[in-house]
């Protein structure tokens, strides 16, 4: 996809890999709209790189809602979608909260779930768009603490495969961004906690997480935005994570190989 010009609206942009995706996506000539709660911090972001500033509870259903159509009224359609909102557990499941349970579930399955579902007909309807979502190497397993996480991460994983199926006669992609461990607020904690200290030392001895910065991660979505890439998968050294998971979606592509299930669009000229 052409960049130049393309309207590209961030969830989670106020700080972290969010704010870096909506550097680069700037820098590469997009217009980019970034949505967060944090509505001081996001505001000073959105002039630094020229973009618009949507103020959003995410956790709120009802302004899930309204999010789409308030961006497009008051900018215009969304041309990338970039699901990057998400939440961590950093509890192991027996001690977590069941409110903090829900607004995992919510915020990294439900919402980009939701907000494609807001999206899409438009894309169709201008036979245009990209939809890209903030997966992690804790979809390819299951990883003791981050419990929650790593289910609501291969939700997603698996909704984007099925949703990839069914738009394969249209010119509406998809990419999957799984990175390892990014030097973010969320690993900080991670690392900072007695429950995750024995996993993470072992993980280093084997040097299996080396840490990317929020700015290698964001050159390498937008990379594959612009050549509609399905995947960008960190570490490389872990590469074996992603394709064994991948498989049995590789496996459904070919049984249904010819088979249409979903909208049939033309690509535009």
């Amino acid at each position: 996809m052409d960049l130049d010009g393309a309207h590209v609206l961030i969830t989670g942009a106020s700080r972290g890999i969010g704010a870096a995706l909506a550097t680069e996506y700037a820098r590469r000539g997009a217009m980019v709209s970034m949505a967060a709660r944090s509505g001081e911090v996001l505001e000073r972001r959105a002039q630094d790189i020229g973009g618009h500033a949507f103020v959003c509870d995410l956790l709120d259903p009802g302004q899930v809602d309204e999010l789409i159509d308030r961006v497009t009224s008051d900018v215009g359609p969304v041309d990338v979608l970039v699901n990057n909102a998400g939440l961590e557990t950093i509890q192991t499941f027996h001690a977590s909260e069941p409110s903090g349970v829900r607004d995992v579930v919510r915020l990294n399955l439900e919402v980009p779930i939701v907000l494609t579902r807001l999206v899409l007909p438009s894309m169709l309807e201008r036979r245009r768009g990209h939809l890209v979502y903030l997966s992690s190497l804790a979809s390819t397993g299951g990883f003791p603490g981050l419990t929650v996480y790593s289910g609501t991460k291969a939700g997603v994983n698996n909704f984007v495969a099925a949703l990839r199926m069914e738009l394969k006669d249209t010119p509406i992609s998809t990419t999957i961004v799984a990175p390892g461990p990014v030097d973010t607020e969320m690993w900080d904690r991670i690392e900072e906690s007695q429950e995750y200290a024995a996993l993470v030392a072992r993980l280093r001895l084997l040097r299996l997480i080396p840490k990317a910065s929020p700015e290698s991660v964001a050159r390498r979505t937008v990379a594959a935005t612009v050549s509609e890439r399905r995947h960008v998968r960190m570490p490389t050294r872990l590469l074996a994570n992603h394709l064994l998971r991948e498989a049995p979606t590789r496996l459904t592509e070919l049984l249904t190989t010819g088979v249409v299930v979903g909208p049939r669009v033309e690509r535009s000229e």
